[in-house]
Parts: C-alpha cells; sequence; structure tokens
C-alpha cells in the first residue's frame, strides 16, 4: 500500500484562505439579505388589531394615538414599548401585545372599570374596581353618582373598601355618601348626599363601623324626641366621643350620653316601653 503524502502547506493555507473568503461572503449576503428584509415595506406594522370589551375609547382613536409612537418594524418592534404605549392612554388599564405575521399586531386591552372620584372636585383623577387611581375625562361617565375618596393615594384601596362597608350600614338614613375623606390626623370624614357631615373619627373598620351603626341604631327616636323630626333633619353627628355622640339636626343641637344611647338603641326595639334616656338639649 502506498502512503497518502499530505498536501503542501500552500496548498493548505489557500484552502483554508479560500474557505474563510466564502464563509464571509456567505456571512454578508445572509447579512444584507435579512437588512433588506427588515427593511421591506411588507413587513411595516400597517394592522393593529385591537380587542376587548371599550367602553370610553375606540379601537379607531386608539390606534391613531398610539401608533405614530411605534418605533420599528414587525421584527424589530419593541412589544414592551408598544404595551406601555398602549397603557398610557385614558382609560386603559391593561395591554396585551403580540405580532401576527407579517406586518400586524394583536391588542387585547382592559379598560378601567370606574367606581369612584378621587380627590377634589375637578381633580380629574378616578378610582377603579380594584382601589387603584386614574387620571381620565369624568365627563365620559355615564352616570355621575359615584362616591368621592380624598386621601393619601396610596391608601386609596383602604377608602374604597372602606366606603362600600359605611354606604351599607349607613343605608337605613337614606342618604347615599357623598364623600369619604381621610382626615389630616387620621380620622374618617362622611359627607351624605343631604349634606349631613358625620365625623367618625380614627380607629380600625370595626371601632368605625360600630359607631355608624349605633347612630344608625337611634337617630330615628332622637330625632323623633326633637319636634317629631325625622333622620333627614340630621345636619351634623361627631361620633368620636367614647361615651357617645353629638348630634345637630335642623333647629336643634343635642348632646347624647353612652347610656341615652342603650336605652334610645332598647326602646327603639320595643316601641311600647317609654325611654328613659337622658339628653341635653340646646336650641340653636
Amino acid at each position: 500500500m502506498s502512503a497518502t503524502l499530505p498536501a503542501p502547506l500552500d496548498v493548505r493555507l489557500m484552502n483554508v484562505t479560500a474557505t474563510v473568503l466564502f464563509a464571509g461572503v456567505a456571512v454578508a449576503v445572509l447579512w444584507a439579505c435579512g437588512g433588506w428584509l427588515l427593511r421591506h415595506p411588507a413587513f411595516a406594522v400597517g394592522r393593529i388589531a385591537v380587542q376587548g370589551e371599550l367602553v370610553h375609547t375606540s379601537a379607531m382613536s386608539l390606534r391613531a394615538n398610539v401608533a405614530p409612537q411605534l418605533v420599528g418594524n414587525f421584527f424589530t418592534l419593541d412589544l414592551d414599548a408598544a404595551r406601555r404605549a398602549f397603557e398610557q392612554v385614558p382609560w386603559v388599564r391593561r395591554a396585551q401585545v403580540r405580532r401576527d405575521f407579517p406586518s400586524g399586531l394583536q391588542v387585547q386591552l382592559q379598560e378601567h372599570d370606574v367606581v369612584a372620584h378621587w380627590g377634589p372636585e375637578g381633580s380629574g383623577m378616578l378610582v377603579n374596581s380594584h382601589g387603584e387611581v386614574f387620571e381620565a375625562a369624568a365627563d365620559d361617565l355615564e352616570a355621575d353618582n359615584l362616591p368621592r375618596l380624598v386621601g393619601a393615594p396610596e391608601r386609596s384601596a383602604e377608602l374604597l373598601h372602606l366606603v362600600g362597608r359605611l354606604a351599607q350600614a349607613l343605608a337605613p338614613l337614606g342618604s347615599p355618601i357623598d364623600t369619604l375623606e381621610l382626615t389630616p390626623h387620621g380620622g374618617r370624614r362622611v359627607l351624605l348626599d343631604s349634606g349631613a357631615v358625620l365625623e367618625l373619627g380614627a380607629g380600625d373598620e370595626a371601632a368605625l363601623l360600630e359607631r355608624v351603626r349605633r347612630l344608625v341604631a337611634t337617630l330615628p327616636r332622637v330625632a323623633q324626641e326633637q319636634g317629631g323630626r325625622t333622620v333627614a333633619a340630621l345636619e351634623y353627628a361627631d361620633l368620636r366621643h367614647a361615651s357617645g355622640y353629638a348630634l345637630r339636626l335642623r333647629g336643634v343641637t343635642t348632646v347624647m350620653s353612652a347610656e341615652a344611647a342603650q336605652q334610645a338603641a332598647r326602646a327603639a326595639r320595643a316601641p311600647a316601653r317609654p325611654a328613659q334616656a337622658r339628653r341635653a338639649v340646646q336650641n340653636n
């Protein structure tokens, strides 16, 4: 058998050089073709399909507002940046964006479900059902019978939960809650639709609800005994007193002790039994 002689060094060098040159040319061609494809108008984002239950905005206006902010084509577009652009549109809470070959985007949107106003009148801030504060035009609301919450934004979820509990407890008074405010000293203040102000004071939710229930249980009888008035005569109630609460009815200011409140509550449960409550009454 004859042994195979190795190729000369110059031949091996030529083969390596040719291989490297061929690979370089192939990479350059692929790079050029790829760049051409990426820049080809066929892959420019030309269609944005918007899905979701939209009440306060339209798919057409969304596309018109967001499309100028989209940078790149189907392949180079930053989907996270596109998502943020959609979520900056008023009333949009969440957006999911994905590519739709060859030149489209699929966008799934979730709008804010507004349940309350936030901050002082004219602030333009609203609260959704998750307790999140957002900015949108309140003029777009179909009905403007929502309560107003005032306080620190980081406590918006807490206030939203509390206003729901208070609305249930105060329902027998027949006047919805207009405003629930977190006062500078940590207390809560309620303004009813009737204009009556309730100073609830500080404390946890259970303590606040207990004060409100005591007021609701005894107010009808107290108002009746002050010249035949009804709960609609309520102008102001201070529930911050440990021994009871103070009332201001139209034309009458009443200070009620805890003992009197308990006796009035018992009397309310048994109307035939005369009340023995002690009250201090001062005519306005």
